[in-house]
Parts: structure tokens; C-alpha cells; sequence
């Protein structure tokens, strides 16, 4: 494959999965507001509910759409996604902690800018690692 059909096919990719992360942010948002609002229910709950949603969401685009992964063990796939995004989380929260913490830099602006950490980690871990064909 040339180098130019990767680059495409790694940008359209990438498009993809700032869309799918776009909808998880709205899945979110709508969940938390009509059970905290609507529902009233608690905050904690209604996180729960709106992640799961969301997590469940982001792997069935993901798979299908974003990576394109056909067949494969799900199970396994399911592991390794919520593994890229435990890593994508923790790497983040270190990411704000540090720029919070050590460097003095603005919350609101340490929680925005680790937004990329954790977008970055999780498309990276879930291209090379959850969505890749195993190999015999």
C-alpha cells in the first residue's frame, strides 16, 4: 500500500473516531441530564449508566466503523478496548495531576488539554492492539 492511501486511510480513521468520541460526549450528556433532571436520580448513578452506555456505544463504532474489524474473538477485543481505556484514563488523570500539581497550570485547562492525552492513548492502543487481526 502507498504511502499516500495510508495516510488517507489513517486520517479517515481518525476522523471517525473523533466523531464516535463527538456522539460518546452526547450520549453522556443526555444521560446524566435526563436521569439526574428527569429521572432524579444521583450523580453517581447516572454516571454509571451514561459511561456504560457510552463505553458500549464507543466499542460497537469502533469495531465496526472506525477500525473495520471483521470477525475476531469479541471477547477478547472487549478486553483489550476496556484495557485501552483504563490506560487511556489513567494516563490522563496522571497528565492533569502533573500539569495541576507540579506545574501550576489552570484545572479547566489541565482537564481540556488532557482530553488529547486520553483520545491520543486509546486511538493508539485500540489501532495496534484491540482491533488488530491476531496472528497465527
Amino acid at each position: 500500500m502507498s504511502f499516500l492511501k495510508k495516510l488517507l486511510l489513517n486520517n479517515r480513521r481518525l476522523i471517525r473516531f473523533i466523531i464516535v468520541g463527538f456522539s460518546n460526549f452526547i450520549i453522556i450528556s443526555l444521560t446524566v441530564w435526563i436521569m439526574m433532571s428527569l429521572l432524579r436520580q444521583g450523580l453517581y448513578e447516572s454516571n454509571v449508566c451514561a459511561y456504560t452506555l457510552a463505553i458500549c456505544s464507543s466499542f460497537y463504532w469502533n469495531k465496526r466503523w472506525v477500525f473495520q474489524s471483521k470477525g475476531g474473538n469479541v471477547k477478547r477485543e472487549i478486553t483489550l478496548f476496556l484495557t485501552a481505556f483504563g490506560c487511556a484514563y489513567l494516563l490522563q488523570v496522571l497528565f492533569v495531576f502533573i500539569m495541576c500539581e507540579l506545574l501550576n497550570l489552570n484545572e479547566y485547562l489541565a482537564q481540556f488539554l488532557g482530553l488529547f492525552v486520553f483520545g491520543a492513548v486509546n486511538f493508539l492502543m485500540n489501532k495496534f492492539v484491540t482491533f488488530q487481526p491476531r496472528k497465527a
